[in-house]
């Protein structure tokens, strides 16, 4: 049956028997940390999933799938390093559980065994759409990094920030997998743009969810964004047509300014604005999977996972 949970007991069963040398412990132990904390395994669970919607077993892209999640997650430790984030998934960071230098060795470590997975037994396409997809994930998040000294960051830009810093390692996790089975440009693309629009809207959903979710399902404080006066689609948007500046001037901390500026949203009727804005890029999510050659089946369940990035509570 064709279901996301399969594919991440899969996905997990595979990484728990990953074979990664024991010595040095002080390199290798981090990176299996790393991989233990857990997550949605979206991006190899899309990997698995278009690779058998064209015909294969997918086993035979687990390898690729790996690739996909170890890269994911290089990203996230280095960007704990780079945040100086305390925890992830409520558990220490590898740089609080260890140290910084042990971080970034593990992470340059986990960028070769995730290069080395990608390119196992895979055409020469799936490394190359592999490689320009971490560049732009590196774009994206010197993007978002430049963005933080910036007050006059357009809506474009930050659509633009978050291709890259999301949607393309999602998109590229669709098309590596159908690169894997074979398929031709045309279908790869498709998928690729499946992935991306997904992207999109998941990423977006996070910055609603940040603002407007329930601390407790969310699982972890509500305002965040507005604390750090984050460059969000809701924080741009704001600045262009409402009162923001004269709230941040204000003064305010903690709670009463995340109640002062959701406040302001909501007057914007920004809440509503952004969700109508996730649901074009689900609706050209799902636009882009009517299109491909593959079975009811398969077509519902990338329907509907296009779908549930509106209904995510967490």
């Amino acid at each position: 049956m064709v279901t996301l949970e399969n594919y991440a007991a899969m996905v997990n069963e595979a990484i728990a028997h990953l074979k990664l040398p024991k010595q040095p412990a002080g390199l290798y132990e981090p990176i299996r940390y790393a991989l233990s904390q857990g997550g949605k395994r979206i991006r190899p669970v899309f990997t698995l999933a278009a690779a058998q919607s064209l015909g294969i077993a997918p086993e035979k892209a687990m390898p690729q799938a790996l690739g996909v999640e170890m890269y994911h997650n290089f990203t996230l430790l280095h960007d704990d390093v780079m945040d100086n984030s305390d925890t992830r998934h409520g558990r220490p960071t590898v740089h609080r559980q260890w140290n910084l230098p042990t971080a970034i060795l593990s992470g340059d470590a986990m960028l070769t065994l995730a290069s080395v997975l990608v390119g196992d037994n895979a055409p020469r396409s799936v490394v190359e759409n592999f490689n320009q997809a971490a560049l732009e994930v590196y774009e994206g998040q010197q993007y978002d990094m430049d963005f933080e000294s910036r007050d006059d960051v357009t809506v474009q830009e930050y659509l633009m920030m978050i291709s890259k810093k999301t949607g393309a390692l999602l998109g590229a996790a669709c098309q590596i997998g159908a690169l894997r089975a074979g398929a031709d440009e045309e279908t790869a693309a498709r998928f690729y743009q499946f992935g991306m629009n997904y992207g999109m809207a998941f990423q977006l959903r996070d910055d609603y969810l940040d603002t407007f979710g329930d601390a407790v399902t969310f699982g972890k404080p509500i305002g965040g964004d507005i604390l750090n006066e984050k460059k969000t689609w809701l924080w741009i948007r704001a600045m262009e047509q409402g009162q923001l500046s004269a709230i941040f001037d204000q003064g305010l901390r903690g709670q009463e300014k995340i109640d002062a500026v959701r406040a302001e949203y909501q007057r914007l009727g920004l809440d509503n604005d952004i969700e109508r804005h996730i649901q074009r890029y689900i609706d050209a999510a799902q636009e882009s999977i009517a299109s491909l050659p593959i079975s009811p089946e398969f077509a519902a369940f990338f329907t509907a996972m296009a779908a549930s990035s509106a209904l995510r509570k967490k």
